[in-house]
This record gives C-alpha cells, sequence and structure tokens, in this order.
C-alpha cells in the first residue's frame, strides 16, 4: 500500500503550476483592462480641432486708430480695439477705487493704444454691442450689453449695471509690432 504522504514531488509541482497559470491569469487580466480603458481615457483629450483653436495669430496691420475688429478664439468673440488717444485718456482718467471691480488700464493692455478682451458678458454670457460703428457704446463709450444693461468703458470695464466683473482679458503676446498670438 502506498503512503499519501510519501514525498514524490507532486504537491511542488502541482504548486508551481498553479501559481503559474495564477500569474498568467493576472497578467491576462492586466492587459486586457489596459487594452479596454485606453481608448476610453484617450477619447478625452482634446479633439484636434480643439487644439488647433488653442492659440490664434492675428494681424493688427489693417485696424487703423478707432476701429475695432472680432475674432473667434475657442468659441468665444475676442474684441480687439485700435483706441484713440482720447479713449486711452478717459480709460487711465478713472478713478480706480471708484469702480465695481477695480483694475487700471494698465493691467488690461499690453500697449496703450490696443486693448484685447474676451467679449462675453459677465452678467449672463451676452455679447456685449460696441464694436460697430453703429452699436450703441454704453454711457461710459466702451461696450453695452443690451439684454440686461451692463456698461463698460473704453478699458472694457463694469462701469454700470449688473455684471460682476470686467470683460476677461484673455491670455495674449505681441510677436511683432503689428502682430498677436492670443491663447
Amino acid at each position: 500500500m502506498a503512503d499519501a504522504t510519501q514525498p514524490d514531488g507532486g504537491d511542488d509541482a502541482k504548486s508551481g503550476r498553479r501559481d503559474f497559470l495564477n500569474y498568467l491569469a493576472v497578467a491576462t487580466g492586466a492587459v486586457g483592462a489596459g487594452a479596454f480603458l485606453w481608448p476610453v481615457i484617450d477619447s478625452m483629450n482634446p479633439s484636434a480641432d480643439v487644439l488647433a483653436l488653442a492659440s490664434i495669430d492675428v494681424d493688427l496691420s489693417p485696424v487703423e486708430t478707432g476701429q475695432a475688429i472680432t475674432v473667434m478664439w475657442r468659441g468665444k468673440p475676442v474684441f480687439i480695439r485700435h483706441r484713440t488717444e482720447e479713449e486711452v485718456e478717459a480709460a487711465r482718467s478713472v478713478e480706480v477705487a471708484a469702480l465695481p471691480d477695480p483694475q487700471p488700464d494698465e493691467e488690461r493692455v499690453q500697449q496703450a493704444p490696443w486693448l484685447v478682451m474676451v467679449g462675453v458678458c459677465t452678467h449672463l454670457g451676452c455679447i456685449p454691442l460696441g464694436q460697430k460703428p453703429s452699436d450703441p457704446k454704453g454711457e461710459f463709450g466702451g461696450w453695452f450689453c443690451p439684454c440686461h444693461g451692463s456698461h463698460y468703458d473704453t478699458s472694457g470695464r463694469i462701469r454700470k449695471g449688473p455684471a460682476p466683473s470686467n470683460l476677461p482679458v484673455p491670455g495674449y503676446e505681441f510677436t511683432s509690432e503689428t502682430a498677436i498670438t492670443i491663447g
């Protein structure tokens, strides 16, 4: 009669095979999970058209003093105004402490005649009027949001109405005397 406790090496061999199969199953599951999750995670990256809009170059040479243009950046209008000396002086002569959202004109511009800002009212996201010569410019000569009555000055600062803050200035830099990159 054979003794069941006799060492024949069978238990060790079975244990080694079992460990190998367990490691193989875990590794296969990890590779499978990675193969499943990678497309899901990769789909959360911005698409090529969004990346293309991350920054835009704008040629300012055709914009004469007193004119304004609107460009689209990240799906939002960006107002660019080549301000007159009078508009710059009006923006800088304001007592900043009296403003609802105090910010000096010098902090909002990089070169004095050029004002660059996102043209979306900070109250409810309307597009203020004031870019076209025929548009009403509000009581302070800048922009006027007719939806709720917000008035912005020649530096895009809120002066009157329900808007809580100034029109935002996007990140931009001058790449030459007559060109900027937004974003």
